[in-house]
């Protein structure tokens, strides 16, 4: 299906549903799914934020003002994942137990303003079979109108640039928890200081960053091409110095890179 066949189908499930409420990461995925939605429905069509210890905060920041910006209702949930003994001993099914118990207050939070239907933004390229909370959405009854349009990820960032969403070429998040080996305990303190290592090895702008963290150390994953960069004498001294400041014993680089098999 072309490119603009597949925006009209997404069109006509979301007017199909009348009312729709949103959630929202301020993502590549979920930001067009929200701006189309409120195009089509208007009023009808809340944001639903989600605020707790592995969302960055500049992201949740991000969310909310592109909502104001849009004329967007937005509501927040406030998400403590770590009351849940399920989440916090972070087995390898995490992410499903999170996901059920983020999507089931954001579900309650949609109700209470009466709407009906959560939908997220699952796009035609990610796999239901390798992501656990996939299953979580499927139970609950999450729609994901962005895979029912058969829109992929490169589809999206076409469309979004075409609307001038400030997303548009956004790299890939994802939550500060898969930052921190499976049976390893998650903790607020360590997510905080992973999210400040990233904003702070982003600022001397690389691309995409992941901080790994394990036994005190941090393992820095950053694409290939961008290597030479980052042990450069100034910058490296500085991302060493900043990051120990933070809480790390260690700090290194991962040369796989980043999307090598991480």
């Amino acid at each position: 299906m072309e490119l603009n066949g597949k925006k009209d189908k997404l069109e006509a499930c979301i007017r199909a549903k009348g009312k729709l409420a949103v959630a929202f990461s301020y993502g590549v995925d979920s930001t067009y799914l929200l701006k189309a939605a409120h195009d089509v429905l208007g009023d009808n069509v809340i944001a639903v934020i989600a605020k707790h210890v592995a969302f960055p905060e500049k992201e949740y920041i991000g969310a909310i003002s592109f909502c104001e910006r849009e004329g967007i209702n937005a509501v927040t949930v406030e998400h403590d994942m770590l009351a849940l003994p399920e989440v916090r001993s972070n087995p390898k099914d995490r992410c499903y137990h999170c996901k059920k118990a983020l999507m089931s207050s954001f579900l309650k939070a949609a109700y209470e303003r009466g709407f009906d239907t959560v939908a997220d933004g699952t796009n035609a390229d990610d796999d239901f079979g390798d992501r656990p909370g996939m299953r979580a959405l499927a139970e609950l009854g999450i729609i994901s109108p962005l895979k029912e349009a058969g829109l992929t990820k490169a589809d999206i960032r076409e469309l979004s640039k075409d609307l001038n969403l400030p997303t548009w070429d956004k790299p890939s998040l994802a939550c500060l928890a898969t930052r921190i080996p499976t049976g390893t305990e998650l903790s607020a303190d360590v997510m905080k200081r992973i999210d400040e290592s990233e904003l702070y090895i982003r600022s001397h702008g690389f691309s995409q960053v992941r901080v790994r963290a394990e036994a005190g150390t941090a393992r820095i994953e950053i694409y290939p091409e961008e290597f030479g960069r980052i042990v450069e004498s100034d910058t490296a001294k500085k991302i060493d110095k900043t990051l120990k400041e933070l809480g790390f014993s260690h700090v290194t680089l991962d040369l796989k890179g980043y999307g090598n098999g991480n």
